[in-house]
């Protein structure tokens, strides 16, 4: 897996995003094992103790879970992955449109913008 790091942001939030967007595409399916963190954290290029504390954020938003003996694995509950999935692209939207406002646009202005790019990408 490519990890994208830049640095316009902080590492931490970075790495929960693409954990995140990992089990949302499936490349980390539900229930699956995931790497140990030293793992992860090499392939990241990342200090253990970041990965170790964006996983454990994932693991309180319930999307991930610890078993004492074997590790983490994505959670099985695929409602509630649906649940956050929709929870994280709200706050996208809504960053989205917030910043559409501050320059000027009217709502309908950004639907058709929108709805062009939709039609150019299909």
């Amino acid at each position: 897996m490519s990890w994208e790091l830049k640095n316009d942001r902080p590492i931490y939030t970075q790495l929960i995003e693409q954990i995140q967007l990992n089990i949302f595409s499936g490349v980390y399916p539900l229930g699956s094992k995931l790497p140990s963190v030293r793992d992860m954290a090499q392939e990241a290029a990342v200090n253990p103790n970041t990965m170790q504390r964006a996983l454990a954020k994932l693991e309180e938003d319930g999307l991930i879970i610890t078993y004492r003996t074997s590790g983490r694995s994505v959670t099985e509950d695929a409602r509630m992955v649906e649940m956050i999935k929709t929870k994280v692209a709200r706050e996208q939207i809504l960053e989205f449109l917030e910043k559409m406002n501050m320059m000027g646009f009217e709502r309908k202005e950004v639907l058709t913008i929108i709805n062009k790019l939709a039609e150019e990408m299909k």
